[in-house]
């Protein structure tokens, strides 16, 4: 396995530094087999000390929402990057683990040695729960406070009305000085998930170039291999 990291991992890492927000499409499939989108955010990558072509997208989730669900009976999914900056697209396409509390009830569907990277970051000791709460205290206090609303996609019994109720901000772990604070905190962090997603193949169009360049990369024991294909 190379040792370096894939290239469309450092395209699309050099293209997100210039846009505000990184910003993805993932698709998954319900048990039905009906199609769903959305947009999430991608927090970081994590890669394996030693095995840096492993790279991970790490995004974040609600225990309660209907991707959790979809995810969990169809684990492949696909997301898609627009880096306006650069007029590139990626492709990439995976299995998605999503990662809660080790109270949940969900946890014991995390196979924590899927695929090499995951068991490559177990061999090297990596915490998943040190990540999950580190990059919860990352988020603002308001982004924090949307995992204390009710279930996402239910409808409220007065409307919009119900959301004045809602919290507006939530603390930090170990920062909450009321009861209603403490309580807040715990309700968040307990919904509060990762949603880590492990590449295979990448379709990687240059549209800022001319011509345009199109490359896949399919994720083998030895490393990334790339192909040219037409755009």
């Amino acid at each position: 396995m190379s040792s370096a990291a894939p290239r469309w991992k450092t395209a699309l890492t050099k293209g997100l530094e210039k846009s505000k927000m990184a910003v993805f499409q993932l698709a998954t499939v319900d048990p039905n087999g009906s199609p769903h989108v959305r947009s999430c955010i991608n927090r970081e990558f994590i890669a394996p000390q030693n095995f840096p072509s492993l790279p991970l997208l790490v995004s974040t989730t609600d225990t309660r929402t209907p991707k959790v669900t979809q995810i969990l009976s169809q684990t492949r999914v696909e997301t898609v990057f627009w880096v306006e900056g650069t007029m590139e697209q990626y492709r990439i396409s995976g299995f998605a683990s999503v990662i809660p509390a080790p109270s949940h009830a969900l946890y014991h569907h995390f196979e924590s040695s899927r695929g090499p990277a995951f068991a490559a970051l177990k061999d090297e000791g990596f915490d998943w729960e040190a990540k999950r709460r580190e990059v919860f205290d990352y988020l603002g206090g308001h982004m924090r406070a949307t995992w204390c609303r009710p279930i996402p996609g239910s409808e409220p019994e007065s409307g919009h009305v119900d959301a004045k109720a809602w919290p507006e901000s939530v603390c930090k772990l170990g920062e909450a000085r009321t009861d209603q604070e403490k309580e807040h905190v715990d309700t968040a962090i307990e919904r509060f998930a990762l949603l880590v997603i492990d590449p295979e193949e990448v379709d990687y169009v240059e549209l800022g170039v001319i011509p345009n360049q199109r490359t896949t990369f399919r994720r083998t024991e030895d490393g990334w291999v790339e192909k040219a294909v037409v755009p």
